[in-house]
This record gives C-alpha cells, structure tokens and sequence, in this order.
C-alpha cells in the first residue's frame, strides 16, 4: 500500500488497471487488487458477512434519512457508514449463528436536536397511526418549526413505510395512514424530529411495535 501525499492528480477513487485508489481515515491511498482467496470463509468470516448483508439491505430504504441525520458527518466515515456501523455492532443479535435485527435498538437517525417529550403512538382503524406527544419548544434547541417524522417498518412486508415532515413541534398531534396490504401487519414504529433546513436531527425514538387496524 502507498499514500499519496500530493501529486500532478491528487488522489483517486476506483481500479484502474491493477490498483486500487481510496480515501483511508482522511489519507488518499493506492494499493493493488488483493488476489482472489481459494479458502472458503471461516465460520466468522461468514457469520460477519451474513451480519453485514443483513444491515445493508435494512437500511438501504433509510439511506436518504441517514446521509442527512445520523451522527456528525464529520471525518472519512460517511453518515450512512456510521449508521451500518452502529446497527452491525448495537443492534443485531445472533441464534445458532443466524443474525438477527432487535428493533428497540434501532436507530433511524442520531442526533443532538431536543427530542420528544412524552410520545405515545396508537394503532386506529382505517390503517392509520396516532402519535402525540407534548410541546417543548421552548426547551433546549428546540423550535416550533421543527417537524416529526414516522417510520414504520414491517418485517412480515420486508418494507418501510416513511412520513417525512408530517407535523410540526407545536402540533401536538398527527395521524398517517398505512397503505391497504399493511391491514393486520405489526409494523415497529419509530419517529424523529429534524429542524426546518434540514441540517439536524433529533436521535429517533422507538414506540413500539402496533398492530395495524
């Protein structure tokens, strides 16, 4: 492995014939293409890759959300980077060598915006769901410009159902409404709060699993 220190090109990213360029801890790097292992993968080689697989897919949906939202940004490690790296090491479980994702873990987004105060979510019919909570505005960062987010995930569905900006802080109150096929499904529910650019967040809040009417 080399670094690139300073040059006519700076740095690269990508293969170009056998090399390889890359930003490594904030240091541009050239290295060659590692040569294709014949050993099969270990036990935990295999256990981290079907870990990793796992997490990817979960939050590619999420990916717009997190490249926003989660942690500082700041450094080589992407936000969506720090958000894998969070749900792989926080929020996974392993039976019988089978990872496993534990929802009241998750985190949707990380982030020093005031969050709620006293939040609560219900199930109603007609496949909507009701948040409310209490106005706290007037503390810490807070704002009443700032909006509430929900995201509803169902494992059954294999899908997340996202309401970005649907109330603001004051409001109190908001219900969104599920598509049909999510009728009799449990979806785990999470909300966050972002301020109006758009340039922080609160961490998100877990408020259960409901079961759609």
């Amino acid at each position: 492995m080399a670094r690139i220190t300073k040059g006519i090109l700076g740095g690269f990213s990508g293969k170009v014939g056998t090399i390889v360029g890359a930003n490594w801890r904030g240091q541009d790097i050239i290295r060659s293409i590692p040569k294709p292992s014949s050993r099969p993968p270990s036990e935990k080689q295999l256990l981290q890759q079907n870990k990793f697989k796992l997490v990817i897919s979960f939050l590619q949906p999420l990916r717009n959300i997190q490249s926003r939202y989660f942690g500082s940004g700041s450094g080589s490690k992407s936000r969506v980077n720090m958000a894998a790296s969070y749900t792989i090491s926080e929020a996974l479980q392993v039976t019988a060598d089978v990872p496993s994702l534990v929802y009241n873990k998750i985190l949707i987004t990380k982030g020093d915006l005031t969050g709620f105060q006293n939040v609560t979510a219900s199930a109603q019919s007609g496949n909507q769901i009701s948040l409310s909570w209490e106005d706290n505005s007037s503390q810490g960062n807070a704002s009443t410009t700032d909006s509430i987010s929900i995201v509803c995930y169902g494992e059954e569905l294999g899908r997340f159902e996202i309401f970005e900006s649907v109330a603001l802080r004051p409001d109190l109150s908001v219900d969104v409404t599920l598509p049909a096929d999510c009728n009799g499904k449990v979806m785990e529910v999470y909300a966050f709060i972002s301020n109006e650019v758009q340039t922080s967040a609160s961490t998100s809040f877990y408020l259960g699993q409901l079961q759609i009417i």
